[in-house]
């Protein structure tokens, strides 16, 4: 077949995660509208931006997305062309597996042959043609291999926020971007991090994974029998998930669940396609200066902002020109006026915004939250 035909293929699903409620963008990113529901990284809202990528591989029919109640007539609005019983309906977050296998069963109850990519609602990429390119490398090789395969970024410097990969051996002559996984590495410290990235053997774990339906399904079967056994249980018709069945599922992400014992075992196919598609997971205010752009002293600012003698800060102001935030004689600041709300920090705290948000909790301020 063609490869113009296969990237139209009937089988190839997409599902969108756009679960959570991004508090490390806190006071932007609100309960009622979290980060994947606004335009953080560009004109467009991160989900937007995401389900834009897909349009030139994926149709809008055979997109999914999956996310909460609160959210759901927000992504509806956000993507009007995607069909309303695409949007499958948490009742509360259970992490990435137990969302992963809801939308297998959805996918595998209307085309049992299918494959399907799952990636998050909330990250940016520069170079949409370039991940598209990865992406369609990926759907070749888990479909020729049966093959869980993942993403992974070539790291440009040490970070130490991502997951890394190790790279294996060379596994598909058709694609020499493809090998086996070897082994996944949590978030490393910085010597570690230099060291990775030093010796070639590892990507970033992107958190983009492709495969077969029945694959996932069958992985899931084998290492966590009890999310496997309550998707029989969800209902055929409605897209809402039964809070009584989602509450008896653990809280586990997909790689804790399959992708790291299923490499550690070596008894199902996990692999990594290597790409370079201008990647961030955008995980705090910290990373916008790769993405808005920097002026010479390394600030990077939306809004109207006055920057005089600092560097290396990150503004951010939606007052829409009716409110200045002027900086004077600082360095290292992230600075987010949200109206309601104040956020000052730095830089090197940026992770810790969640903190904030536990604490407006614990004092019961949720009009903050």
């Amino acid at each position: 077949m063609p490869k113009a035909s296969r990237k139209s293929s009937p089988t190839r699903f997409a599902v969108i995660m756009a679960g959570g409620s991004g508090t490390r963008f806190w006071p932007l990113s609100r309960r009622a509208r979290p980060k994947q529901l606004l335009p953080i990284a560009g004109a467009c809202t991160m989900l937007q931006e995401t389900a834009g990528r897909l349009a030139a591989l994926i149709p809008p029919q055979r997109i999914v997305v999956v996310t909460g109640a609160e959210h759901a007539a927000a992504v509806r609005q956000q993507l009007p062309r995607l069909p309303a019983a695409n949007v499958l309906i948490e009742p509360f977050g259970r992490n990435t597996a137990p969302c992963i296998a809801v939308a297998a069963e959805w996918i595998h109850r209307r085309a049992p042959g299918s494959s399907m990519a799952v990636l998050p609602a909330d990250h940016a990429i520069t170079q949409p043609q370039r991940f598209r390119r990865a992406l369609a490398r990926a759907f070749d090789v888990a479909e020729r291999n049966d093959a869980l395969v993942t993403l992974g970024v070539r790291p440009s410097h040490p970070e130490t926020g991502y997951g890394y990969i190790r790279v294996g051996t060379a596994m598909d002559r058709r694609a020499p971007m493809a090998a086996g996984v070897a082994e996944f590495k949590e978030k490393p410290d910085r010597v570690r991090a230099r060291r990775f990235v030093a010796s070639g053997k590892y990507l970033w774990n992107a958190g983009i994974f492709v495969w077969p339906t029945a694959a996932i399904r069958a992985a899931l079967s084998r290492y966590r029998p009890d999310i496997a056994a309550a998707m029989a249980q969800l209902p055929q018709a409605s897209p809402r998930i039964p809070a009584k069945l989602y509450r008896g599922l653990p809280s586990l992400s997909i790689d804790v669940a399959v992708m790291e014992p299923a490499a550690r075992a070596r008894d199902l196919v996990v692999a990594v396609v290597a790409a370079d598609f201008g990647w961030s997971d955008v995980g705090s205010w910290a990373a916008l200066a790769g993405l808005w752009g920097s002026d010479r002293d390394g600030n990077a600012a939306r809004g109207k902002a006055l920057l005089l003698d600092t560097a290396n800060s990150t503004v951010y102001g939606n007052a829409r020109g009716k409110k200045v935030i002027a900086l004077l004689g600082v360095r290292d600041l992230v600075v987010v006026d949200a109206g309601d709300a104040l956020l000052i920090c730095p830089t090197s705290r940026a992770q810790d915004v969640r903190r904030v948000v536990a604490e407006l909790e614990r004092r019961g301020w949720r009009e903050f939250l």
